[in-house]
């Protein structure tokens, strides 16, 4: 079991070897970041972009409905499975081949989607793009904890947290104006460009560093994750009437749990001597596990509002996707706008005071969309969309950055694929779970109320779910604290710095 963490400790200026020197971030880490960023911000808006489109593709590659569904289940299933393996590809190769394949597999995907001649090439296509994307998150978390130091590392994951919380609200917007005007093969030109250009860049500038450990790859390991990952969030998403039709969400989930077990059990007797595809000694750190908890409930509560919003836009209140896309927007830009000082807030005063108030704003909101009317104001819709995603944009950077602070360097790159195959069961669960709450209420209240009132009790239902999601989170925020491993440069030097006790 590790030591436990101590809390951060104050700065000490006025020494050349004060915090503040370590603290510093070079020009060469600083360009490292940005290009993953950027790089990081094309794939992951490429991940909801497609959503909008459905009904046009259905029409012109003449699929009907749970085929097209595919394009968007298969982009989840492959980045559940693909993630876990990113924690061996980091501590095996370089920063520089993990981002040249990452960027490789997505900018071949999109050049492949975009001249795609029927459903099958365009499905494949998908597959290579959610490849590329799977790697990319942890990627770019695990080399922020590399380069940036623990003193500075809550304001550039403000920075990061734009690319999690607002690609995916800009993905339906940009589809929605494209598809507006131009062909549906646009969606994949226009981001083409942007990512090989990101390619060529970070295969230029990016440094070739790598880590000391050269892992064996566990067969097993990878052989137990497929339906472990794949078939929980493909069973989840059949639970939620996302999927794609099928076996539905029993057999999956059953074979997901199954095999969910045993890969846990292969990492574990792997950790006395071996090298486990996702190191779980992760976990044995409080605030990583504390963090983790919070992360995935407040994905759930989000990807739920996700799904539920546009539903109720479109359904109830006649919008079409490219109004709904737009009355959405204002949200994710509140979000990227705010992300990058509630990073700075926190290397400041820690993650209590945000992230608490991050997780009651969210929940006030839930509790507030729980009564929606058949004629509410969309212009209210909007602002406490707007609301949600402030309390969003208090909650993300700060909860990242608490949770892999204290992590040791050979588990930065397994906490961040962790981190990040969780974030994807967390929205599955949560899109399952709220869209099964509001279609079972909203058929239990069919026989004895009009449609309208029906669907209303439905959202109400699913609302008040999420609420409760977020009055956990409340609790969990509680909680969180920012400690740092043992050893760090910021405690060496505050700890040389401190007045001898003889």
């Amino acid at each position: 079991m590790p030591s436990e963490a101590k809390p951060d400790s104050p700065s000490v200026t006025g020494d050349p070897g004060s915090p503040r020197d370590a603290d510093r971030i070079t020009p060469e880490n600083r360009l490292v970041v940005t290009v993953l960023v950027v790089a990081a911000f094309v794939v992951i808006l490429n991940e909801t972009i497609m959503n909008v489109a459905l009904p046009r593709l259905m029409a012109e590659l003449k699929v009907d409905a749970p085929t097209v569904q595919w394009l968007a289940t298969a982009f989840m299933l492959t980045m559940s499975v693909v993630i876990p393996t990113t924690g061996f590809l980091l501590q095996k190769f370089t920063t520089r081949t993990v981002y040249v394949l990452a960027m490789s597999l997505f900018s071949a995907g999109t050049l492949l989607a975009a001249l795609a001649p029927g459903f099958g090439v365009l499905l494949l296509a998908r597959v290579v793009q959610a490849s590329g994307t799977a790697i990319m998150m942890p990627l770019l978390l695990t080399s922020v904890l590399n380069l940036i130091p623990i003193a500075r590392r809550g304001q550039v994951m403000g920075t990061v947290s734009i690319v999690i919380s607002v690609a995916p609200a800009v993905g339906p917007t940009l589809s929605g104006l494209i598809l507006q005007f131009l062909s549906w093969r646009f969606m994949f030109l226009t981001v083409l460009p942007i990512a090989v250009a990101a390619l060529l860049f970070g295969a230029a500038k990016l440094h070739g560093n790598s880590y000391s450990e050269r892992p064996a790859l566990d067969v097993l390991s990878v052989a137990l994750s497929v339906p472990a990952f794949g078939g929980v969030v493909y069973g989840l998403s059949q639970l939620g009437g996302t999927g794609a039709g099928g076996l539905g969400p029993v057999v999956p989930l059953a074979v997901g749990g199954v095999a969910l077990v045993a890969f846990v059990l292969r990492q574990i007797a792997l950790q006395r001597g071996g090298s486990p595809l996702l190191d779980l000694r992760a976990f044995a750190y409080p605030m990583y596990t504390v963090a983790t908890a919070l992360l995935m409930v407040g994905m759930m509560a989000l990807f739920g509002v996700v799904i539920l919003l546009p539903l109720y836009l479109q359904e109830l209140r006649g919008l079409d996707t490219l109004g709904t896309g737009l009355l959405l927007l204002p949200g994710g830009l509140v979000m990227g706008l705010l992300a990058p000082t509630v990073g700075k807030w926190f290397d400041r005063v820690g993650p209590v005071p945000l992230t608490v108030t991050g997780t009651s704003l969210i929940t006030a909101v839930l509790v507030a969309l729980s009564f929606l009317a058949a004629d509410t104001s969309v212009w209210l819709v909007m602002g406490l969309h707007s609301v949600l995603s402030l309390g969003l944009a208090f909650l993300f950077a700060p909860t990242f950055t608490s949770g892999l602070n204290p992590l040791p360097p050979q588990l930065y790159s397994h906490g961040s694929a962790i981190l990040s195959t969780l974030q994807q069961v967390a929205g599955a669960a949560g899109t399952a779970l709220l869209v099964a709450v509001m279609a079972g209420t909203a058929h239990a209240s069919s026989s004895s109320m009009p449609a309208v009132d029906s669907a209303l009790a439905g959202f109400h239902a699913a609302f008040l779910v999420a609420a409760g999601a977020g009055a956990a989170a409340i609790v969990l925020a509680a909680f969180l604290r920012n400690q740092t491993p043992e050893g760090s440069p910021r405690q060496d030097v505050a700890a040389a710095a401190a007045p001898s006790p003889h």
